[in-house]
């Protein structure tokens, strides 16, 4: 009886595999036939991302160590599933910088570094026809004082230092106030308003960006090990204290892009509804900060399931934002990266949304 059943069910497994088999040339053009068919939700219902980080002066993921053939690389990658923007993350963190800054490295003895990547992002940008934004200097004083306002004094000489240096470029299409803040921050009205407008004042009028996070119950401490915290802000609050400072700061801050990973799955759509109805009500772009990587694991940071990424660009979709940028490309999505689970990620963003080539 067990045999016959076996024999039974082997038989039915050989019809349902050979069966769709029958009607294509060859095995292997059927894989490929039906491959793509296997995904069981609609295509292309989120918010491309268009934009992404650079981060190369980092104080918690890996380093890769790319010269300017890998770089120019994954600015290919980068290009073929539609990214028009790059963002430097930071030009520096504490005594690491991104540029031969004359004013660092005398100010704060900042090392020398050995390539100026400014000026090979610029160059890349320039070639492959996207728009590179400079993000300020970040001396680490506001993380271990809680103040912002240490930020504006040295972030004067570097905007009018990197604009005199860097401003030919015609890709050189913004400002990233690099300064990563929750909420209920000290002097971050003030530092983003003054660094904000001095670097509109520069270069005339070129757009400025913040990324900063929601205080949900995922805004754990990297060090930390725990993956959440019980004390979240709610939605009301959030709405009431941004909407403070968004009122604070508008005119010197053009575009507010949200980290997206500190809330959860089901809390996206309320909240992403109030960012872009404080992005609507103080006249600023609303974009989306999509992390590429996973907040839901105890190892820090590794490439994010695709569905999670799905379900926040399908959330963004759904606000009406204006722009998904990721943290990070060259980490986490990237063929190329260090990380082998980043080249899958791609090719699954590129399947869901019809991506060739």
């Amino acid at each position: 009886m067990r045999r016959d059943f076996l024999k039974k069910i082997a038989a039915a497994m050989a019809v349902a595999t050979t069966a769709p088999l029958a009607a294509c040339n060859g095995r292997t053009q059927a894989k490929q036939t039906l491959l793509p068919d296997r995904l069981i939700v609609p295509r292309g219902q989120a918010l491309k991302i268009t934009g992404t980080f650079l981060d190369e002066i980092s104080h918690d993921i890996p380093h890769q160590n790319w010269g300017e053939s890998e770089w120019d690389a994954d600015f290919g990658y980068m290009k073929a599933i539609g990214v028009d923007t790059v963002i430097m993350i930071r030009s520096g963190y504490r005594k690491f910088i991104a540029y031969p800054s004359a004013y660092l490295m005398k100010k704060h003895g900042c090392y020398m570094p050995s390539v100026d990547l400014t000026d090979m992002f610029l160059r890349l940008a320039d070639k492959h026809g996207m728009k590179f934004w400079f993000g300020l200097y970040d001396s680490g004083k506001y993380w271990d004082s809680g103040d912002l306002t240490w930020e504006i004094e040295d972030n004067k000489h570097v905007i009018e230092e990197v604009w005199k240096n860097y401003g030919h470029h015609a890709s050189f299409g913004g400002w990233y106030v690099s300064t990563e803040i929750s909420r209920q921050t000290k002097g971050a009205i003030e530092a983003f308003r003054a660094m904000g407008q001095q670097c509109k004042d520069v270069s005339n009028g070129l757009p400025t960006l913040i990324s900063p996070w929601i205080d949900g119950k995922k805004a754990v401490m990297a060090a930390s090990g725990q993956l959440s915290k019980t004390d979240a802000v709610s939605v009301q609050e959030h709405e009431r204290e941004w909407g403070e400072i968004f009122d604070g700061i508008r005119g010197a801050i053009d575009t507010c892009a949200f980290q997206d990973g500190h809330i959860d799955y089901d809390e996206l759509d309320a909240f992403f509804e109030v960012n872009k109805k404080l992005g609507d009500r103080y006249g600023m772009q609303c974009w989306t900060n999509a992390e590429s990587f996973d907040r839901d694991m105890p190892i820090k940071f590794l490439p994010v399931k695709f569905d999670k990424l799905r379900l926040k660009l399908e959330a963004a979709q759904r606000a009406r934002y204006d722009k998904a940028i990721t943290f990070e490309f060259s980490h986490f999505m990237s063929p190329q990266s260090a990380y082998r689970q980043a080249g899958h990620l791609y090719d699954r963003y590129k399947d869901y949304f019809n991506i060739t080539g």
